[in-house]
């Protein structure tokens, strides 16, 4: 039997509203077709603009089985490059950060400009073609500061979500923010538990007093939905006469999602007491309690938007069992810490949340790794957003394994 054989086979057994079999979550075949069919084929975001804020500036990542370096060019472009040297294959930048004038390579001294070309190869022969030799492009775009990256050689459509996406955040002026603040979490447990982890807020009650402060999840706008909800649309029109889009929009086959809810009463921040961690508005809409703007896009990001600041949150799968979970604190590029704000004010709930949900992913993923484990059923009150992300999940990798 093939691995693509094999993983359909699992992906039939899954009952419709039911989480998915242990062999989705651990078996070695499907981890290898989640990067294939997933992961090498889809958009990821791989981090902010501003992060590459002069040329040479530059950030690297690992997809699956790709190293990719994004880096800011001489000319302003934003360009992403297989992260591997076109002689022998040494990644030409191992640091996840850094400054170069030049890409060289640390294994023979091979050097590339910031466009990719090669520049000198010295001991190649009069007969060495260095343009044959470039680095290999990776497909790079940027939308309101989000850069995302494709590793296939074809990219799907990007043009309809940065139409979807780009009111939403356009508002929020990300392009005159900064990193306040950036954690990794490395979860030792599959992505998918990730993401599912992500997607529902049944577990708060229990797990998340931090949040709870201030995040009262809506679960008309979990998976789909939301006209229904009289207090819901009344924040979204109040939003959007202020000129921040609101209402769910969400594409066809529910890879990703925009919309704003608001938060527990007297709350207008992501704080302990629920009042602004940042002096400096990211928006200039002049509504105090503008809510949280909230948007994901599977696999890799989701993103939450309040008045002070924001938050991005990238989800890069290093193992079946072990994923990596950056979060990133947005603020404005004036505000200044000690001044403006107070890291542990700003960074608290999130910091606390974010450790939380690893010990809940690594707990599950312990969980279904037995070989007693029986998947049971999604609420159909509480788990609408988990199983919009599972039934993504199945119907994408049944569509590409099927092709």
């Amino acid at each position: 039997m093939t691995s693509k054989s094999k993983t359909l086979e699992f992906l039939h057994l899954r009952e419709p509203r039911h989480a998915l079999t242990r062999e989705l979550y651990r078996d070695e075949d499907v981890f290898q077709q989640d990067l294939q069919q997933i992961w090498h084929k889809e958009w990821i975001f791989a981090g902010h603009s501003f992060e590459l804020a002069k040329s040479g500036e530059y950030m690297t990542l690992q997809v699956g089985d790709y190293p990719v370096v994004i880096i800011r060019d001489d000319k302003g472009n934003i360009r992403a490059f297989h992260n591997a040297c076109r002689h022998r294959g040494s990644r030409l930048c191992s640091k996840s950060k850094g400054k170069s004038a030049k890409l060289v390579c640390p294994y023979h001294k091979w050097t590339f400009g910031l466009d990719g070309k090669l520049l000198f190869a010295g001991n190649m022969g009069d007969n060495f073609i260095a343009s044959d030799h470039n680095l290999m492009p990776v497909h790079c775009e940027v939308v309101n500061t989000y850069i995302y990256i494709c590793v296939a050689e074809e990219a799907p459509d990007f043009d309809a979500f940065r139409k979807d996406v780009s009111p939403f955040i356009e508002p929020h002026r990300l392009e005159d923010c900064k990193v306040a603040f950036e954690a990794d979490l490395l979860e030792k447990g599959n992505w998918k538990l990730v993401f599912e982890n992500n997607r529902e807020c049944y577990h708060c009650d229990s797990n998340h007093p931090e949040l709870l402060n201030s995040f009262v999840e809506n679960l008309s706008v979990a998976g789909v939905g939301g006209d229904d909800d009289p207090e819901l649309v009344a924040h979204w029109d109040k939003c959007e006469a202020a000129g921040l889009p609101s209402r769910l929009v969400m594409d066809e086959k529910g890879q990703y999602r925009m919309t704003r809810i608001p938060l527990s009463a007297k709350a207008v921040s992501y704080t302990m007491s629920g009042q602004p961690a940042v002096n400096h508005r990211l928006d200039k809409s002049g509504v105090e309690d503008i809510g949280a703007l909230l948007y994901f896009h599977y696999p890799s990001t989701w993103n939450h938007f309040l008045g002070d600041y924001a938050l991005s949150f990238r989800v890069l799968p290093l193992s079946s069992g072990e994923t990596l979970v950056t979060t990133k604190w947005l603020v404005h590029k004036d505000a200044v810490e000690g001044v403006d704000y107070d890291l542990e004010t700003l960074t608290k709930v999130w910091v606390d949340t974010n450790n939380q949900d690893r010990e809940l992913v690594e707990e599950t993923f312990r969980g279904v790794s037995s070989p007693s484990y029986i998947p049971g059923p999604f609420s159909d009150i509480a788990e609408n957003g988990v199983c919009q992300f599972v039934d993504w999940y199945c119907d994408t990798m049944k569509a590409k394994l099927s092709e």
